[in-house]
């Protein structure tokens, strides 16, 4: 689990196919002293993966065949800037939402525009997964954890503060660009316990339903 709060932005150092998945190699220099341990997980711009070597500030992931169909990281060259986060501990303090790295598909940015010193952000996300996002709930948009100011069907605004618009890679996406999307884990598993079996929520849900559950 993480928390969606950008410790690092590492760099991909290569990317090689090995057994018809790929391998990454990621270059993270304020990770060198940091107690990292082989089997560990590192959130790399939003996706849960494993450290499987390491050496000094780099570090080698494997990407499975699930990851990349659901990723861009098929795509990825040396160069490429990540996002980083390491796994959560108990005595992490919580400061943005639970991340759980596993990525639910990817948003595309439409609009990019200055909000006084912030930035104004508005993407367009799967109908698929546009059902789970809510005005003032919490997404993971590349691993960072951010607010949900606006949604108007697929679409949704977010503002970014310079801060964080400094510090992940969220600076240099440009109009066009697709990022991995996280929903919120709480929406995702309340369709679940509603349907039962994945279907259409509202199937579930009645007058009658709601009064049995105590709703009146």
């Amino acid at each position: 689990m993480f928390t969606g709060i950008i410790e690092t932005v590492g760099e991909v150092t290569s990317a090689n196919k090995i057994g018809g998945d790929i391998r990454i190699t990621v270059a993270a220099p304020d990770y060198a002293s940091r107690d990292v341990n082989l089997g560990d997980s590192i959130a790399i711009n939003g996706v849960c993966l494993t450290v499987i070597a390491q050496n000094d500030h780099l570090f080698d992931f494997d990407v499975s065949v699930e990851s990349l169909n659901h990723t861009l990281i098929g795509d990825w060259v040396a160069g490429k800037k990540v996002n980083m986060e390491m796994a959560l501990l108990p005595t992490t303090r919580l400061g943005g939402h639970l991340v759980s790295g596993h990525v639910d598909g990817l948003a595309t940015l439409t609009s990019i525009s200055r909000d006084a010193r912030s930035w104004h952000m508005v993407f367009e996300a799967p109908a698929s997964l546009a059902k789970y996002i809510a005005k003032k709930g919490s997404i993971t948009l590349n691993g960072t954890s951010l607010t949900v100011n606006a949604v108007d069907g697929n679409a949704f605004t977010i503002n970014v503060i310079p801060h964080t618009f400094e510090v992940t890679t969220l600076g240099e996406i440009k109009l066009g660009d697709q990022v991995h999307i996280e929903v919120d884990l709480i929406a995702r598993y309340l369709e679940r316990l509603l349907t039962g079996d994945g279907g259409d929520v509202t199937q579930g849900i009645s007058q009658s339903f709601l009064a049995e559950h105590g709703f009146s």
